[in-house]
């Protein structure tokens, strides 16, 4: 559910978590690119001149998706065949509608690809998951099942593309106008360099380890906790509620 209707339960936690590479072990658009686009060297050169502010990540990223011309019907199909979810994210995604934790994915990916991937590796019930991302539209001329027949359609105009902190900042400002209103604690999980427009916003960041957002945010001196998977992540947020 979006904002508001997010808060009609009156959550003690959101938890707005990044999915590529995060929720998943292999990040969706790097598979893409390294198998059926421009390859893994241009890719981590576009990853690398991101991080240092050569480039921003709209264009990086649209460059990426730019290279596969693969029909995206097969992308979808090629995804679900190789990319595997995190070992204990089904048992953090469990507890969460257990306990009532809105679980909200913000993606610099694509949506019909992020939610392919839940249903097909958790079940149905993970179409309940909220998703904010870039969407995908025939290129023009073309449709989408044909050889290069789609491109990217960006969330918003930000260098980012989708810009994660635009989807954050309503629930904190909702609350600051609002000071007699219980306000739930607000967490973040993400990896990589499309995380770092959503770094500040939260009262907790977990980064993942040896990935581009823990070097981003010691880098900006940025508060974190590291994880490996998200058995330590569901261990943390239990006990925060």
């Amino acid at each position: 559910m979006p904002y508001p209707e997010t808060l009609k339960e009156k959550p003690k936690i959101l938890f707005f978590t990044d999915f590529d590479g995060t929720i998943t072990l292999d990040d969706s658009n790097d598979w893409l690119t390294d198998n059926l686009g421009f390859g893994q060297k241009l890719r981590k050169q576009g990853n690398a001149d991101t991080l240092s502010d050569k480039i921003t990540f709209r264009d990086s990223f649209w460059e990426m998706m730019e290279s596969v011309k693969t029909p995206f019907p097969e992308c979808i199909k090629l995804l679900c065949e190789n990319v595997k979810l995190d070992p204990y994210f089904n048992e953090f995604y469990q507890w969460s509608r257990k306990n009532k934790v809105p679980v909200i994915v913000l993606s610099s990916g694509m949506t019909p690809i992020i939610r392919a991937l839940l249903v097909h590796l958790i079940g149905p019930e993970a179409n309940e998951i909220e998703i904010v991302s870039n969407e995908v539209v025939d290129r023009p001329g073309k449709t989408k099942d044909q050889e290069g027949g789609w491109q990217l359609k960006f969330h918003d105009d930000s260098g980012f593309g989708h810009d994660k902190s635009l989807t954050i900042r309503p629930y904190a400002q909702h609350f600051a106008e609002r000071p007699n209103e219980p306000r739930p604690i607000m967490l973040y999980a993400g990896d990589g360099v499309s995380d770092m427009s959503a770094a500040r916003e939260t009262d907790l960041l977990f980064a993942k380890k040896g990935r581009d957002l823990v070097t981003y945010c010691a880098r900006e001196d940025i508060p974190f906790t590291v994880f490996e998977d998200w058995r330590s992540i569901l261990t943390k947020t239990k006990d925060i509620l």
